[in-house]
């Protein structure tokens, strides 16, 4: 017997046409916005921790500062940025992606250039304060942006691949970075080569900012570079997909995702990984420079730069891969926590290894965990905040966990002045990392838990 139209074969064709549809729309869609997003993040990044590369490279012994003041420096700039995380991000969803990421990508821009020019360590203090303010709601905003355009399935992936900008950051940006200081010395008479760097790599991203106000769509729907029924197919897949969040929690005010336990724990979680991502990022510089006390070597200061990059570079590699495998297993859970226990693990092993070899492998190891981790994070609030709530659940998550962007680099400068080594600061990392993860399996528990009760009650 033949089927029927609305037979069998015919719904296998529809499932095969979707597949097909889907294929090309997310394809289309990674190639246009995906490079640009990197590029926008891999300049942020970077902004924000090359004075990891500044602070060996002559700016500590010229501004007269300590491991603790450095440390203070380095991390100030969460203060601002977390003061309006927030709100920003709130603006952004009322005023659209691409105005307000180009407002933040030219102010932040003119102020990372002018950070060059600071005369002592209080007006370090002052601009990189303000720098956190000008930046303040870009990474969350982002975040949201993405749900915007990438079905569920694949938003794992969609952050990585914007998050891979971090260890390319230091991958690229380390070399470079020392590159620029020497150069800068070699020059410009009387003025220092890490001003040079800082000015150099802020004029970046006040190109991006205009680009971006060109560049970006803000929804599906507006997308003309999208072919009618691919615009169509997109939007619908993602109004079913915000509709379905909204059915199924109870998550729909932005006053209910400030307040909601589960946000707060998320947040909780996201520290332990951020505190881990910004004590490599500040101080790993600092490490390698030390090798020379602690193993005898001898290395230049570009050579510092290079092995700088050479974790990050497993880094970037690891962060795809797991974050793919989270996908196609569905899996959340324990592709946030595993990573965090190993990367805690390898932390506290690289303080006892006897040559800068093994040394360097234990702290790979470390920021591979972490740049794992990261990524598949975010799909965990993204599964129940849709939104303004989730622009504010997302920010929130993202303030808590950046409170360790001033926490790391001050805490384990101050337990490096005190203690005269950075082993009890590495020990703080592996601490934070540990916590986080045990946060994300009790959650992860705690969340089955209800689920089963609510079914015994409805049953």
């Amino acid at each position: 017997m033949k089927p029927s139209a609305d037979g069998p074969q015919a719904t296998g064709n529809a499932t095969a046409q979707d597949a097909v549809m889907e294929k090309k729309v997310i394809g289309k869609i990674t190639k246009r916005l995906i490079p640009f997003i990197v590029a926008m993040y891999f300049i942020n990044y970077l902004d924000r921790t090359n004075i990891g590369i500044a602070g060996p490279g002559g700016m500590n012994e010229e501004l007269g500062l300590s491991a603790t003041q450095f440390g203070f420096a380095a991390g100030i700039f969460f203060f601002g940025y977390l003061l309006l995380e927030v709100p920003s991000n709130l603006a952004l969803n009322r005023f659209g992606a691409r105005i307000w990421l180009a407002r933040i990508l030219i102010s932040w821009g003119a102020l990372a250039s002018l950070m060059a020019f600071v005369p002592n360590a209080t007006w370090l203090y002052i601009v990189r304060f303000l720098l956190g303010v000008a930046e303040a709601g870009f990474f969350p905003g982002i975040i949201l942006y993405l749900t915007f355009w990438f079905p569920k399935t694949f938003r794992a992936r969609a952050t990585a691949l914007f998050l891979i900008a971090i260890p390319l950051s230091s991958v690229i940006g380390a070399p470079v970075s020392t590159w620029l200081v020497q150069v800068g010395n070699d020059l410009i008479a009387n003025w220092s080569g890490w001003r040079f760097m800082l000015f150099v790599e802020g004029l970046p991203a006040i190109v991006l900012g205009i680009m971006c106000i060109f560049y970006l769509t803000e929804r599906p729907k507006d997308a003309k570079w999208l072919e009618p029924e691919e615009r169509d197919w997109l939007q619908a897949r993602m109004d079913a997909e915000a509709a379905d969040t909204a059915s199924t929690t109870q998550t729909h005010s932005v006053r209910h995702s400030l307040t909601q336990p589960r946000v707060w724990a998320l947040g909780f979680v996201y520290f332990g990984a951020v505190y881990g991502l910004y004590s490599l990022s500040f101080f790993l510089p600092t490490i390698i420079a030390g090798f020379s006390e602690r193993f005898g070597t001898e290395y230049s200061f570009v050579q510092v730069g290079f092995i700088t990059a050479i974790p990050y570079a497993f880094g970037a590699i690891a962060m795809y891969l797991w974050s793919r495998h989270g996908d196609t297993t569905g899996e959340r859970v324990w592709h946030v926590a595993a990573p965090l226990f190993v990367g805690a693990v390898a932390i506290a092993a690289a303080l006892y290894l006897t040559s800068p070899f093994t040394t360097m492998i234990a702290v790979t190891i470390a920021c591979m965990s972490i740049c794992c981790a990261l990524p598949c994070f975010w799909p965990l609030p993204q599964a129940f905040l849709t939104g303004a709530a989730a622009a504010a659940g997302i920010a929130l998550i993202n303030t808590i966990g950046n409170a360790a962007g001033f926490l790391a680099p001050y805490v384990t400068g101050w337990l490096t002045d005190l203690t005269g080594t950075s082993n009890a600061g590495m020990w703080a990392v592996g601490a934070a990392m540990t916590i986080a993860g045990v946060i994300t399996l009790v959650l992860a528990r705690t969340d089955r838990t209800v689920k089963a009760r609510e079914e015994r009650q409805t049953a």
